[in-house]
């Protein structure tokens, strides 16, 4: 088989795969545009014959969606400017001092990485609630998911660190440097990439948060849009097309920040593999 064909072989597998990936996305999209008949008939469409473009204004006005993408911002982005100041100096940490201790210490913050959310739950809440930070409950969902957040912050932070050679922080220190400057001089800048793409990554998963909003705020109005598109759900559902509107508002700026970040998110997650 020439290269050409093999080439040309593997970029229509990867067309169909990513078709299959993508279709229900765009099912989410066409559904939110379908009457109600529309949705349920046989065979499907692919595209309403008449779509009901006003359903986003309706979802958007009838469930306060300016509010609920207001408090996954404010959730996002709390979780995600805790996680950079804590965990970029233990990434550091860990990527410059190797011993016994610090194979440990990187050993368990991996464990930590594979407990869910609905595990850590109860202990947290029963925590949270002892401390009194369940009275100021976005507080406690943003240092929820920070500390579930941040194994993975530190694990692909440390690999950008290590990247950045040594001598390079050594030569600083010989300049007159200490060793704090050198970090913020030479280390910092060089790794901005790698913390930058973890940083995104961490933010998209923030602001789709679910358990821990769900499970510690009570008050509507400081609830996230996660737990506002679960007040669509009930025995007698069928409202449809605005859950999949509501759902629709709600990824649209995700998905927009994956693409128009795509090569950078890309090329950071790379960055620790070619050392």
């Amino acid at each position: 088989m020439s290269e050409t064909l093999r080439n040309r072989l593997m970029l229509a597998i990867a067309l169909v795969l990513a078709a299959i990936y993508l279709f229900p996305l765009y099912w989410m999209y066409v559904t939110a545009l379908k009457t109600g008949s529309a949705m349920f008939a046989t065979p499907p469409h692919f595209w309403p014959d008449e779509p009901q473009w006003g359903v986003y204004a309706e979802v958007w006005r009838s469930r306060n969606m300016g509010q609920y993408l207001w408090n996954s911002l404010v959730i996002a982005s709390g979780a995600v400017s805790l996680v950079c100041v804590l965990g970029v100096g233990c990434a550091y940490v860990l990527a410059r001092y190797r011993n016994v201790w610090i194979d440990i210490g990187l050993f368990l913050i991996l464990m930590l990485q594979v407990l869910p959310a609905s595990l850590m739950i109860t202990p947290i809440f029963v925590g949270f609630s002892q401390l009194g930070l369940l009275d100021t409950p976005r507080l406690a969902v943003v240092l929820a998911v920070a500390a579930k957040s941040m194994p993975f912050f530190v694990v692909l932070v440390r690999a950008s660190f290590m990247t950045v050679p040594i001598e390079l922080e050594e030569a600083a220190m010989v300049d007159g440097n200490s060793r704090i400057g050198a970090f913020f001089s030479i280390v910092l800048p060089l790794a901005r990439n790698g913390i930058l793409v973890s940083a995104i990554l961490i933010f998209m998963q923030a602001f789709g948060e679910f358990v821990y909003s769900k499970s510690m705020i009570q008050a509507v109005d400081l609830q996230p849009a996660s737990v506002g598109l679960y007040t669509f759900m009930g025995p007698n559902t069928n409202e449809w097309n605005g859950i999949m509107a509501y759902s629709t508002i709600y990824v649209t700026p995700i998905l927009a920040l994956f693409v128009l970040l795509q090569r950078r998110i890309v090329s950071g997650l790379t960055s620790g593999a070619l050392k």
